[in-house]
């Protein structure tokens, strides 16, 4: 499979709509804002990088009512030239308030915060793209020489903070310069379908929660934690709210997001149930270990295929409506 055929199926199945501020990140219920500041960022090892053109995007605390810990992970980059932001949280006057992280041509304001491996507080340190190829900083980052050619070395300066929050009592005291706000109002996207999915991932492990034994259970992986099953999956990600200021407009293009929505519910159900009944088959066949890992990819493949075409239903569907037009198409692809 090529770099380029990865990169547009991880950017298809991504986010399609970011808030610059929120209380819930990647598909968790949205719930009201903390009072209670994160934990300290957890120290670890990064994992080796597992392939050229990944980008280490670091573990962060998360909150659905409880803070959870993302781990941190390597990401096929969405697009040649792009850099991750990671998010962050930040005190917004009477609560927590957590940024998300994006994908642009620059890295810009993540709060100051000392992520480790390159993400030191301000900017990237941990390579650059030339030539369409990403130079790894080995200084900063575990890459095997051997497999990835493309490196270099160059000492940093850590200052090893374990400060998890902008802003507010303790927390980091940094403001974005002028050219990280370039950077949140150039162009970018948000996170993509493996990171969506990985963070899901963690919200469903109790092992993940700060409460749980004092530290997570799994701080980094080599790569992103994707569902394998439909029932895996994150919730169906709505499109933002339509505002025309036409009322009735407004209401055609909700029932329209209302369809695609129930229908790519039904799907997800379908595929659901056509892989719970392949399950029960290896059961009566008492199919051995490689048999069923077999099975298994196969049916990872077809989520994933199934979440692209539904992203990619669901962008179709913005551009529709924010070009005036209307027409709405059920289904998804497969």
């Amino acid at each position: 499979m090529h770099i380029r055929f990865i990169r547009s199926l991880l950017l298809a199945g991504g986010i399609l709509f970011l808030s610059a501020a929120c209380f819930a990140q990647a598909g968790a219920p949205a719930v009201s804002a903390p009072t209670v500041a994160p934990p300290e960022l957890p120290a670890y090892e990064q994992p080796v990088c597992p392939g050229d053109g990944y980008i280490w995007t670091p573990g962060y605390w998360a909150w659905d009512g409880a803070y959870y810990w993302v781990p941190g992970t390597w990401v096929m980059a969405p697009e040649t030239g792009y850099l991750w932001t990671p998010g962050y949280w930040g005190w917004g006057g009477d609560g927590f308030m957590f940024n998300e992280g994006y994908w642009g041509m620059s890295v810009g304001f993540y709060g100051g915060i000392d992520y480790g491996f390159g993400y030191f507080g301000n900017g990237y340190e941990g390579g650059r793209w030339e030539r369409g190829h990403f130079f790894y900083n080995t200084a900063v980052n575990h890459v095997d020489g051997n497999a990835i050619r493309n490196v270099y070395n160059t000492r940093v300066n850590e200052r090893a903070n374990r400060v998890s929050y902008n802003g507010g009592n303790g927390g980091i005291n940094a403001r974005a310069t002028a050219q990280e706000e370039a950077a949140a109002h150039g162009a970018h996207t948000g996170p993509v379908s493996a990171q969506t999915q990985h963070a899901w991932s963690a919200h469903n492990d109790p092992q993940q929660r700060s409460a749980a034994n004092g530290a997570p259970r799994v701080t980094a992986t080599a790569r992103p934690n994707t569902a394998v099953h439909p029932k895996d999956l994150p919730p169906v990600q709505r499109a933002a709210s339509s505002k025309t200021g036409n009322a009735n407009l407004d209401q055609k293009y909700q029932k329209q997001q209302d369809k695609v929505v129930a229908k790519q519910n039904q799907d997800r159900q379908k595929l659901q149930q056509k892989q719970d009944n392949e399950h029960r088959q290896l059961t009566k066949q008492n199919a051995n270990p490689a048999r069923t890992q077999q099975v298994e990819q196969r049916h990872q493949q077809q989520t994933q295929q199934m979440q692209q075409g539904h992203t990619q239903q669901m962008q179709q569907m913005q551009q529709r409506q924010s070009s005036g037009g209307g027409g709405s198409r059920g289904g998804g692809r497969r």
